[in-house]
């Protein structure tokens, strides 16, 4: 590491230890309208029993193909932090986790929740289409829900719903920031590797549109098959696969992660590699090393007993969220607690740098994306030359005149 690059690291590691005790002083000096009686938000937090994405699934030899891990650590450790903030004002935040069998397990427990008071804030862990549909049959409850780990684009449009935010990110924001930086190397002949499930096609469709919104181009998308059936060598041979057409990198799309191990250093040309491997666009790393992640990631691991991960980090800045809006408006009651969080004057520091804040088309949750392999940060996007008249962060993703959410319909 340069002395440059680790004196701008530590200087700012010094604000950000600066600010958070400026923080503490104030609350101390000046205590607010918590602190004559004790004042607690129960955050709520809903999953499945039997949820397909965390069965398990391994190769050979027990080789995980993914996480299996649920994102649950994230939220208890963003509870923690925000509890160390409240004692200074006489709030308290506490989680409370259901586990249900299905979607009516689940909405009978939101409904609850919400029909008692209790529990007006839940973040959702759950498949894409049970998320829609809750959101759907919930839409007249006084809730406010937060995907935490379901990327599908058609949550953020024709599924959106008015009180459904998203913290983690969208496919087409993963495949924006994924093409940007290809685009910055001059790398803008793409092939793509596709598996054979929905969301790798999801996947697929979103970089399309991310190849032309950006000028690179999608050379072609070739289906892949994992196996050894020599009448099947078009589908599952990697170098017959990427053969015949020049390209600057390949993209896998394989979200089960099932082939994409397989793609480095077996395709006919030599290019990189990028997508669901290799170079992978996501929420969080493990190995990210600025704006006080260090430190969130020690207090995680010290908590979960394992590495952070997208949908942890989605959990952990959702909680977060919550808390600031408590803080900053002194207030429990939800009306006032959700127009913050709709509002611009959200200002959320979630760790990657620029202030965090929802879009008011979609509710998704404004962020830059890490470009990582399994053991290093390679960029952050929004990457540089890639602008946006009025916030940067919304280069990623849908934006407002893209978007087909009708919160009103």
């Amino acid at each position: 590491m340069s002395k440059q690059l680790h004196r701008r690291r530590l200087h700012e590691q010094i604000q950000r230890n600066l600010l958070h005790l400026l923080t503490a002083l104030v609350l101390l000096v000046a205590p607010g309208a918590f602190a004559d009686s004790a004042e607690r938000i129960t955050i709520g937090y809903l999953d499945l029993a039997e949820d397909p994405r965390y069965a398990e699934r391994s190769a050979y030899a027990r080789i995980q193909l993914r996480s299996q891990s649920r994102p649950l650590p994230g939220a208890k450790v963003a509870v923690d932090e925000a509890n160390q903030v409240g004692q200074f004002l006489g709030l308290s935040f506490e989680l409370e986790h259901f586990r249900g069998r299905d979607l009516d397990d689940v909405l009978a427990k939101l409904s609850s929740w919400a029909d008692d008071g209790e529990v007006r804030f839940v973040l959702l862990d759950l498949p894409a289409e049970l998320t829609a549909e809750l959101a759907a049959k919930s839409r007249n409850k006084e809730s406010l829900l937060f995907n935490i780990s379901a990327p599908q684009n058609s949550l953020r449009g024709s599924d959106c719903q008015p009180q459904l935010m998203h913290t983690h990110p969208s496919y087409a924001m993963l495949t924006d920031a994924l093409v940007q930086y290809l685009v910055s190397r001059n790398w803008r002949e793409l092939y793509a590797l596709q598996g054979e499930l929905a969301a790798d096609a999801e996947w697929t469709s979103a970089l399309r549109h991310s190849a032309k919104r950006f000028g690179a181009e999608l050379v072609a998308v070739r289906p892949f098959r994992l196996g050894n059936d020599p009448r099947q060598r078009e589908r599952n041979n990697i170098a017959l696969l990427t053969a015949g057409e020049s390209y600057d990198v390949v993209i896998v799309a394989d979200t089960e992660g099932e082939f994409g191990r397989y793609v480095p250093y077996q395709t006919k040309a030599p290019r990189p590699v990028a997508g669901t491997t290799g170079l992978v666009p996501q929420a969080w790393s493990w190995v990210w090393e600025r704006h006080g992640a260090p430190q969130l990631n020690e207090r995680f691991f010290a908590l979960a007993k394992r590495e952070m991960h997208s949908a942890d980090w989605a959990a952990w800045v959702a909680v977060k969220a919550i808390a600031q809006a408590a803080v900053r408006t002194r207030s429990t009651e939800f009306a006032k607690l959700a127009a913050f969080l709709h509002s611009e004057e959200l200002n959320l520091d979630g760790g990657k740098g620029p202030a965090l804040s929802f879009r008011a088309w979609d509710n998704q949750l404004r962020q830059p994306i890490l470009l990582a392999t399994h053991d290093a940060v390679i960029a952050r996007a929004p990457v540089d030359g890639f602008l946006h008249p009025r916030n940067t962060l919304d280069s990623l993703g849908a934006d407002a005149g893209e978007s087909d959410c009708d919160m009103k319909r």
